[in-house]
């Protein structure tokens, strides 16, 4: 079962959100998209978590698809974990009791990260898939840009997204990915970061770093550094030779799939030996 509804975030932007309800649920996961995107190109990944009874919460984050907000634009950085820690409270209203996990790639990452720092112990575990933690490929250059935050610059990260050249196809097609980046934004990623970096001791959640050797967007140092700098006492780092930037849409995927599921099931069994 699945519902589709707008949320009112917490400073009154309405976010899109779709809801997929397992039928023998034992836990929940949210997952966050990355930059341009949208939550329909997590729908693999949402089927299989939901194939091994986890309910999944998607959602648009603002200025994205379907959400309301100028377009890729945010104020502020800040403005990302606060939006996801509306999705997170929704999730844990909704499923009083059960662990409630989050996943987060790309800019979802950096999202995801940025929660478990300012927001720790909220989620039963995260995992990070091309987290934009650090900056260390400077895939716009330095920042801040020397540009007005309202410049918009052409979306061409399809280039380097995945090595499956119908992924990368699709990706170019797709109406729903945003065709522009906003300045505004992409300059918010140097305070964030820096940010990230200087608060990496509380960040405390177990985690799972993932990263594909061959990303061309996000350097793989990037999860590397973060992975060194954080408090978890549980994290784990994998790195998967030959893999892009999207390791979820990898024609290896289904088995990154099963590693995840098998490490948030070792969670929930943690959690029921506590």
């Amino acid at each position: 079962m699945s519902e589709e509804k707008m949320i009112r975030s917490f400073d009154g932007t309405q976010l899109f959100t779709r809801k997929d309800q397992a039928e023998k649920q034992k836990a929940v996961v949210v997952i966050a998209h990355g930059l341009a995107e949208h939550l329909g190109r997590y729908d693999a990944l949402a089927e299989t978590l939901l194939k091994y009874d986890f309910t999944v919460y998607r959602y648009e984050q603002r200025g994205h698809a379907r959400s309301e907000g100028e377009r890729t634009f945010f104020k502020d950085f800040s403005e990302m974990p606060d939006d996801l820690k509306t999705i997170m409270d929704l999730a844990k209203e909704e499923n009083a009791g059960q662990p409630v996990f989050l996943i987060g790639h790309s800019m979802g990452g950096f999202t995801a990260a940025a929660f478990g720092t300012k927001y720790p112990g909220q989620a039963a575990g995260i995992v990070l898939s091309g987290a934009l933690t650090r900056y260390n490929n400077e895939l716009f250059g330095p920042l801040p840009m020397d540009l007005p935050a309202d410049t918009y610059l052409d979306n061409k990260l399809g280039e380097g997204v995945c090595s499956d050249p119908e992924v990368v196809k699709a990706y170019g097609e797709d109406p729903m990915v945003e065709k522009r980046i906003s300045v505004g934004l992409i300059n918010e990623f140097a305070p964030g970061i820096a940010w990230l970096k200087e608060h990496a001791g509380s960040f405390v959640d177990p985690v799972l770093v993932l990263h594909g050797n061959e990303d061309g967007l996000v350097a793989e140092k990037d999860s590397r550094d973060f992975y060194g700098e954080i408090s978890s006492r549980d994290k784990t780092l994998k790195i998967y030779a030959s893999l892009m930037h999207e390791i979820f849409n990898e024609p290896s995927k289904y088995k990154i799939y099963d590693e995840v599921i098998d490490w948030l099931d070792e969670r929930l069994q943690e959690e029921k030996v506590r």
